[in-house]
């Protein structure tokens, strides 16, 4: 048996994070391949030139550029390295720069006209936000991806528990009986609202820009623009700086915090639904995994764990992401760090979260002898409401009702006991409500038909 936290901590190599220095941003152990792929050096790299390529088949109509040129300059797309680019960054100290003194040290002899061309009238952010555009649309289509598996999981649990009752609780305390599918069905409402988020961050975000230093077009037309982004499946900024406005990306990065706080707060249910003295749900655990080192009965609730440490990691990303959208006059690069930072890294983070997530659903213990043994755990007490209600039914002012109940009430909580048996001695209820009209009070039956309703509610059914 494969242990749970190694099914989900990948060890394949990712061939190195995005940009700065070629360094890796996230570790290995929180990254997937695929993701980890959109974010690579190689990756990023080979999508910067393939921007400049679009642009330059559109500009090529313009300037009479031969196609022969435009098929050189492909073939060299394909063929640059990015060892080859970093050696005349080495010299310029420039990213892009390095780029294109690379790729046209290459092409001067077999296309002198496209090589006059290159990067003709943009500035390096009409290439680097347009990159980022797609990685981040990119991201999204992943991170869609693995939300969608998890939604699955949540029904397919809610449908099967739709009338596993067990106690509901709030302040941590016995509230009154609740289903696990109505519970399960609050997660799914919400994962369909964080799906809405996410796919609406994907269409905020998926914008280029080819309009120049200040974006105000001094060099190159807006037709150039529409035309380019068109090829690369993207829309035109309608006005930027030399920028692509970075409240598209606070927005989006909103949507991947509130995924992550989602995930936290179904991981945190688990984790107190597992604590001993309730133990109603249970993570998965190997035949062969170990809790402890130290104590070989434990079996802890670490994959829920780590995820909300994980949610920590990417809601602590918000505040750099938020002042990203300050920035002096047309530009500064004062958000650029904080970029190649925390983008990466967090879509990396959700993309491990939500496929982790689905393992602890797909292999989610429910205990459901426990939850009836819990929901009984106070005698009856969980019925008081109804008792309530019945009595104001029969004629009781609330507060008679309340006083009423809370008193027989109170001699369960202190000394345990039937709430039920308390009720039948008292000779007001009895009077009130009967003793059959008692025994109604705690027949589970009564609150099931509302629960089909929450399930539809909640998309379920």
């Amino acid at each position: 048996m494969v242990y749970w936290w190694r099914l989900w901590s990948r060890k394949e190599p990712c061939n190195g994070l995005l940009s700065n220095g070629g360094e890796n941003r996230m570790i290995e152990r929180y990254t997937r391949p695929e993701m980890g792929k959109i974010w690579s050096e190689s990756v990023r790299f080979r999508k910067i030139l393939e921007v400049e390529s679009a642009y330059l088949k559109v500009l090529a109509q313009e300037k009479q550029i031969p196609e022969k040129e435009l098929k050189v300059f492909e073939q060299w797309v394909h063929r640059l390295t990015p060892q080859a680019a970093k050696e005349f960054e080495g010299q310029s100290q420039h990213e892009v720069l390095g780029i294109l003194e690379a790729i046209a040290s290459k092409i001067k002899k077999e296309a002198p006209k496209l090589s006059r061309y290159l990067h003709y009238g943009l500035t390096s952010n009409d290439l680097l936000d347009t990159v980022l555009s797609l990685q981040l649309v990119e991201a999204a289509d992943l991170l869609l991806e693995g939300w969608k598996k998890v939604l699955d999981r949540v029904k397919k649990l809610a449908l099967k528990h739709e009338l596993t009752w067990m106690v509901g609780r709030t302040h941590g305390i016995h509230a009154e009986p609740i289903t696990l599918g109505a519970k399960l069905a609050g997660w799914h409402a919400e994962i369909l609202r964080n799906q809405e988020r996410l796919g609406h961050a994907r269409e905020v975000v998926r914008y280029g820009k080819f309009s120049g230093a200040v974006g105000t077009f001094t060099q190159v037309g807006p037709r150039l623009e529409a035309k380019t982004c068109q090829k690369l499946g993207l829309l035109p900024e309608p006005v930027a700086t030399q920028v692509i406005p970075r409240d598209r990306h606070a927005e989006y990065f909103n949507a991947l915090v509130l995924s992550a706080e989602a995930i936290e707060r179904f991981a945190t249910e688990i984790r107190h639904l597992q604590r001993t003295e309730v133990l109603e749900l249970e993570e998965p655990f190997g035949k062969d995994q170990k809790g402890s080192s130290a104590m070989p009965h434990k079996r802890n609730p670490v994959l829920c764990e780590n995820l909300c440490g994980l949610a920590r990691m990417v809601r602590s990303y918000q505040g750099g992401i938020m002042e990203n959208m300050v920035l002096w006059h047309e530009r500064d690069i004062s958000h650029s760090s904080v970029e190649r930072v925390f983008m990466p890294d967090a879509t990396i983070l959700l993309d491990f979260m939500l496929h982790r997530f689905e393992g602890v659903l797909s292999g989610l213990k429910v205990n459901e002898g426990r939850m009836l043994k819990n929901l009984e755990a106070l005698g009856g007490l969980v019925f008081s409401q109804r008792v309530l209600l019945a009595l104001v039914d029969q004629g009781l002012s609330r507060m008679e009702a309340y006083e009423l109940v809370q008193k027989n009430a109170m001699k369960v909580w202190q000394d345990g006991g039937s709430f039920q048996g308390e009720l039948m001695k008292d000779p007001l209820v009895q009077k009130k409500l009967g003793r059959k009209g008692i025994r109604a009070c705690f027949d589970l039956k009564q609150f099931e038909p509302p629960i089909r309703e929450i399930l539809k509610r909640g998309g379920i059914i």
